[in-house]
């Protein structure tokens, strides 16, 4: 990766999030620790930041450490006012604020300050023991309503829909479900499952049979596999293409290259690869094995988180994950200070596919324009 590449993710997150650490770089983009505190003190340099122990901040913010614990609604003080909409106070619990979660948070954020309420977090860092203590923070600290992504999905587990629907105060799911069928909670959630299937669909259209799935273990999963299975089937594409959902704890590394072997072998073109830290080392593995990204495999990435400072710029599924915060947080809001028991809402809001360079789709293009489109296959191992 390039380090205008790394800068710009650098300060991308900034923005987002309003502080970086090192870990969470060297984690997201898989460089070295010695790499991301260059980068960090060359942007530092040109004014764009400020170093702080374990990361950076920006230049206007104060030069406090950044903490690696959780922020809780206990340290938190209740603003002026009552358990009406304006000065109100939303508890949101989310399972980070490092990957997926800080856009989120800030469209949830941004809808709460609108209506002049304050947003306090309660981080469990996928932790699933930690959600009850965190929720039960945040309802001590008198939140009005709670906005709710536990650790563990899709489902949230019966412990935590028997907190929050016995705590007196109202909650929205967050790209959780209340039950696998027939909720009966309110929420906003991506639909993953579509947005799965939406990818295979374009995948197909580029004229690829076989389109092999690799799904890294996170509440995702199921409806990705979900969408990828039913894309096969209802397009009648090859069902011996590779699916790898590899179990929490199994070595992420030799999965990558069990999953790339299995692609070279079995001849598949194609493959959509959930997370993108995953299709990013998938991208590297293939290349020490001289598979060029996209004519020998088109690859699509499914979170659009970094897919674009790949190597090779990944197309990618985005979640609507700003409109997620921004949808459930109005949804609270609407039934924060409202007397008698308005309807319930359930609102699944659709991925949208990002199209870079990965997939193909302008290699197909030219290819067709003239008149060579030939079908990209891997080399198949020798014997």
């Amino acid at each position: 990766m390039l380090a205008q590449q790394r800068h710009a993710y650098v300060l991308e997150r900034l923005s987002a999030q309003g502080a970086v650490r090192v870990t969470e770089v060297v984690a997201m983009l898989g460089v070295s620790d010695g790499t991301v505190r260059r980068d960090l003190e060359i942007l530092e340099q040109q004014g764009l930041l400020m170093r702080v122990r374990g990361g950076a901040v920006p230049t206007t913010a104060a030069t406090a450490p950044i903490s690696s614990a959780p922020l809780t609604a206990e340290s938190a003080q209740r603003p002026p006012g009552t358990a009406s909409r304006g000065g109100a106070m939303i508890g949101m619990l989310v399972p980070s604020t490092t990957y997926y979660y800080p856009e989120v948070i800030r469209g949830a954020q941004e809808s709460a300050a609108r209506a002049g309420a304050r947003l306090v977090l309660g981080v469990t860092d996928y932790g699933g023991d930690r959600d009850l203590d965190q929720l039960r923070a945040l309802i001590r600290s008198g939140s009005d309503g709670l906005l709710v992504t536990p650790a563990v999905g899709p489902v949230i587990t019966e412990p935590v829909r028997d907190l929050v629907e016995g705590c007196g105060v109202p909650y929205v799911l967050v790209e959780r479900r209340s039950a696998a069928t027939f909720d009966h909670a309110e929420y906003v959630l991506s639909d993953h499952r579509q947005g799965a299937y939406r990818a295979v669909e374009h995948l197909a259209r580029l004229g690829h049979r076989g389109v092999a799935l690799f799904a890294h273990f996170t509440p995702t999963t199921k409806p990705v596999v979900e969408g990828h299975a039913a894309a096969v089937q209802r397009l009648g594409l090859d069902a011996s293409a590779p699916v790898m959902a590899p179990e929490d704890g199994t070595d992420r590394l030799a999965a990558i290259d069990a999953f790339a072997d299995a692609c070279r072998d079995c001849g598949a073109t194609a493959a959509l690869v959930h997370s993108d830290q995953e299709a990013i080392l998938l991208v590297q593995r293939l290349r020490t094995r001289e598979v060029r990204i996209p004519e020998d495999l088109a690859v699509i990435a499914y979170d659009d988180e970094v897919a674009a400072f790949a190597q090779v710029p990944l197309t990618a599924v985005a979640p609507p994950k700003y409109e997620v915060g921004r949808a459930a947080a109005t949804a609270l809001l609407a039934r924060i200070g409202v007397a008698g028991d308005p309807p319930i809402r359930q609102t699944v809001l659709l991925p949208k596919l990002v199209v870079r360079t990965s997939c193909g789709a302008a290699l197909r293009a030219r290819d067709a324009e003239t008149g060579s489109m030939t079908a990209a296959r891997l080399p198949v191992a020798t014997p």
